[in-house]
């Protein structure tokens, strides 16, 4: 006997009987002189004798199995297309599924077969390898591939899924709830009867055309989801996330303008951008090389690794320099500093204790570059940045304060926080402090 594998390319492909047309079940029978194409038999047709034209039943023949092993001894090929017609009905994952559609195998069984021999195995490798290169390739040059026919999920009613794809039934390509979705009403007490003037007559076709012609705009909203692949929004959005974020606000932004252009051409459109994204970042890249006095691209990879060095440097400094600035809290200072040692040394920094306070205190404002620093004095800048208030609205606060104290006579806390609408705790600090320096005087 010898032990073939199925019929055609397709190992789902199940070929018909040619004595009796039922589909054939392993084993069967193949004429070895006949054909091609390859003449067929099943077992009850073969035991009758079964003849036609050319075929006698006398010729030679080959009995048809798959009970090989092939990939594993455990595991005919019969059970290896049986797994992955299951996988393919059932999804990736739903190994439960798989094995109660398979039946001869347990669900534990048919996931690690599965990972081993076709997403693990080595043999499989390069030929993923190339598919890989390919698809990247085809992204590089061409725009995203919609696939209008492709299938829509069928989600259960009022799920999240069903939510995302605003209620639309893929078995009867309708949504639950269409655009101008109460446009029947308008025909519900029509009735169109003999003895109806010509001006009444008219006036009815006039609201069917306009009922008509919000049909149309249905149609034409519905074509335009359904062309540039939104049904399937999850999908969608994956597709979406291919590009950088600049070019991802900008698909955004156009959105509105794929039912102007149709989705070959609103994707090349985006892809053209992308691409222009990206040249532009080379040749700021390539600027920056040159501005730095590199002339090669070995050079490059040194100066990019002493970049990155830099950066980190200046970003510890940072970090400590904020710290340092707050100072008078001395147990904050130091948790942070032994969790940059930690951090430093390779371990799992400590977790902080929290303050008494309950809460943390922000630091300081850094007042480089504000306007109106220039007009403050040491103390005054001192205040802003603990107050975290700038120095234009400092200086507007203590002028309308200063004014307020000269006609009164005096200044009260009150009046202050009736003057100033900002935190209660800022507007004290703000009082206490022109009243220490002599500013104004309490009333």
């Amino acid at each position: 006997m010898e032990r073939l594998a199925s019929f055609s390319n397709d190992p789902f492909d199940k070929p018909p009987c040619r004595g009796c047309s039922s589909y054939l079940s392993e084993p069967y029978v193949k004429c070895a002189e006949c054909g091609p194409p390859p003449f067929l038999l099943c077992l009850q047709c073969f035991t009758r004798g079964f003849e036609y034209k050319k075929h006698q039943s006398d010729h030679t023949y080959e009995i048809m199995t798959s009970d090989f092993p092939v990939l594993d001894p455990n595991w005919t090929a019969q059970e290896e297309m049986s797994l992955l017609e299951a996988v393919m009905d059932c999804g990736f994952g739903n190994w439960q599924d798989v094995a109660n559609q398979m039946c001869t195998k347990s669900k534990e069984e048919c996931e690690k077969h599965y990972m081993k021999h076709f997403i693990n195995n080595p043999l499989f490798a390069s030929t993923l390898l190339n598919l890989k290169q390919a698809e990247e390739v085809q992204h590089t040059e061409t725009a995203i591939p919609f696939h209008p026919a492709d299938d829509p999920p069928r989600p259960t009613f009022d799920s999240l899924l069903s939510r995302d794809m605003a209620g639309y039934m893929p078995a009867r390509a309708d949504f639950v709830e269409e655009f101008d979705n109460y446009a029947e009403w308008d025909l519900r007490d029509i009735d169109f009867v003999e003895d109806d003037s010509d001006i009444l007559h008219a006036l009815k076709i006039a609201v069917v055309d306009i009922y008509h012609s919000r049909l149309k705009e249905r149609q034409r909203r519905k074509k335009i989801i359904r062309d540039h692949g939104l049904i399937n929004l999850r999908k969608f959005q994956i597709l979406e996330r291919r590009y950088p974020k600049e070019v991802q606000d900008l698909y955004e932004t156009m959105r509105r303008f794929a039912r102007i252009l149709g989705p070959v051409e609103h994707d090349k459109f985006i892809e053209s951008h992308a691409l222009e994204f990206e040249l532009r970042r080379e040749i700021k890249r390539l600027q920056e090389y040159r501005a730095a006095g590199i002339t090669n691209f070995c050079s490059a990879r040194t100066y990019d690794n002493l970049k990155k060095s830099r950066d980190e440097e200046r970003l510890k400094r940072t970090m400590l320099s904020e710290v340092l600035q707050y100072i008078q809290d001395s147990s904050a200072c130091q948790q942070w500093l032994s969790r940059q040692a930690d951090i430093d040394s390779g371990l799992t920094p400590t977790v902080p204790v929290p303050s008494t306070t309950g809460r943390r205190s922000a630091p300081p404002l850094n007042l480089t570059g504000l306007p109106g620093t220039e007009k403050l004095n040491e103390k005054e800048k001192e205040l802003c940045q603990m107050v975290r208030l700038v120095p234009g609205a400092y200086l507007e606060y203590k002028a309308a304060l200063v004014n307020e104290c000269n006609k009164q006579g005096g200044l009260r806390l009150a009046q202050a926080r009736a003057l100033i609408k900002i935190d209660v705790n800022k507007t004290r600090k703000i009082y206490d402090f022109l009243i220490r320096e002599g500013y104004i005087t309490k009333a």
